[in-house]
């Protein structure tokens, strides 16, 4: 690593893949600092630099890097070999410790593991450390063979029916009237003849018989605790009926608002929620769940949010940060991921999380939440800033307002006035209601000013409204 590259990343400050020391005192943090770096996707150590960022530099003596060299080498099981080097940088010498992803991971720190997440360094869990032994093995769970399963456990009208739709997706060249064996081995679910996991939880005809945990657990609750509940279910069966009696189960136990606009004969429909996105919540749910977990997939519907539940962590080195920028693919299982993809399920993209965002913001809604919570990721969605309290104070021509930024997202003074035929002083009194209540958002200036819809939710709006006209 060039000198004018280091001093780029220490003005970058401190991230998931670069960690400043001040000095070689802590070396066991620095040794377990290396350990996580190896057992996720590599980094940079630099010693000689304060919190800061601010170079300070250490002494170095002839044998310093030897010792430094000598004590990662004996403390790391199995051994990690970085790059150690000494640089001048304002005639501070400081040292640059540059290790690679393993390939040989999980490693340990003095009889311990360790990962880095953010820009932390954390000890790794029981769990972590034993899902980064398995996958040592190199075989995803997947695509492993189901044990004690049979060709007699796949139901052959669940495959005939994957067939046709991924025929009609992806123009896939398997035909519903392939045999059974052929169409699984063209589809390589199966493996020296026996059905792989990935087989068996599609398509068998009853998947919770060697997989319990293989269920979508559904509650409506009373009010924004789990206390008490509505009403509940549990879906099993193939993954992918899965995904639709999920979605349906949410439909039935949320609102749909109805309006008829001006100028449209067709009466105008939406949902609380944005389907979609609770679509795309689910299924990667179901896909990236850890299927070795005991834990099901769960939906949670509240009166104030959404909360969907994936038994499973992220992908080694991600935070939930992540999952709100652009990023690569990487399914937890790549079989069922590819399988969901030829029926059009979802996108091999790495755009699915961004989608969600963009559904919710679209439909009026705020961003959805992301966390990753003890050993699980929960996708949580919330209802507009829209109370009824708030809409008890807005007139008929603010309500219909804000069902006009819906579909339009913004509007002008002349536009707001031409709308109800009202004087200029009256549009900007109704609009400055809507902006101290931070339902509207001014942009530009002068004659270029315009008014921008913040988050809202029609469901809302058009409840409250036809409340009224009863």
């Amino acid at each position: 690593m060039t000198k004018s590259k280091i001093v780029k990343l220490i003005k970058q400050g401190e991230s998931q893949r670069l960690e400043f020391k001040p000095s070689l005192s802590d070396i066991n943090r620095i040794t377990e600092t290396i350990c996580s770096f190896a057992n996720a996707q590599g980094g940079v150590v630099i010693i000689g630099i304060n919190d800061t960022g601010d170079i300070e530099g250490i002494d170095i003596g002839k044998q310093t890097v030897e010792r430094l060299t000598n004590s990662l080498v004996d403390n790391l099981d199995p051994k990690v070999y970085p790059e150690i080097k000494v640089l001048t940088i304002d005639k501070k010498e400081i040292i640059i410790i540059e290790v690679k992803e393993s390939s040989d991971k999980p490693h340990l720190a003095s009889g311990k593991a360790f990962i880095r997440v953010g820009k932390t360094t954390k000890a790794m869990s029981r769990s972590e450390y034993e899902k980064h032994l398995l996958s040592k093995r190199k075989i995803k769970f997947d695509s492993d063979i189901c044990k004690e399963a049979t060709l007699k456990d796949i139901d052959k009208e669940n495959v005939q029916w994957f067939l046709s739709k991924a025929k009609e997706a992806r123009n896939l060249s398997i035909t519903a009237n392939t045999s059974l064996k052929e169409s699984l081995t063209k589809l390589k679910l199966m493996k020296k003849g026996r059905i792989t996991n990935a087989a068996f939880l599609m398509f068998s005809k009853n998947p919770q018989s060697f997989f319990l945990q293989c269920e979508t657990k559904c509650a409506r609750f009373k009010g924004t605790s789990t206390k008490e509940f509505i009403d509940m279910a549990e879906f099993s069966g193939p993954l992918f009926k899965q995904v639709d009696e999920a979605e349906n189960f949410v439909l039935r136990n949320i609102k749909k608002a109805a309006w008829i606009e001006p100028g449209k004969i067709e009466r105008q429909e939406k949902w609380e929620y944005p389907k979609d996105a609770i679509r795309e919540a689910i299924t990667n749910a179901i896909i990236h769940r850890d299927y070795e977990d005991v834990a099901k997939v769960q939906v949670r519907i509240f009166d104030d949010r959404i909360e969907v539940w994936n038994p499973g962590s992220l992908p080694e080195g991600w935070t939930v940060e992540d999952l709100k920028h652009k990023h690569e693919s990487r399914p937890f299982n790549p079989v069922l991921a590819r399988l969901f993809f030829l029926i059009k399920y979802i996108e091999e993209w790495g755009r699915g999380t961004l989608d969600i965002i963009e559904s919710c913001l679209n439909h009026g809604l705020p961003e959805p939440e992301f966390n990753e919570l003890t050993s699980s990721i929960v996708v949580t969605f919330r209802k507009s800033k829209i109370t009824d309290e708030m809409l008890e104070s807005l007139n008929n021509r603010q309500k219909e307002l804000l069902n006009y930024l819906m579909t339009h997202r913004k509007i002008t003074v002349s536009e707001y006035r031409k709308m109800f035929t009202i004087a200029k002083d009256t549009a900007h009194r109704d609009l400055t209601v809507l902006i101290d209540k931070g339902l509207l958002i001014p942009r530009g200036s002068g004659r270029n000013t315009y008014y921008e819809f913040s988050f809202g939710n029609r469901t809302e709006i058009g409840r409250k409204s036809d409340e009224k006209k009863t």
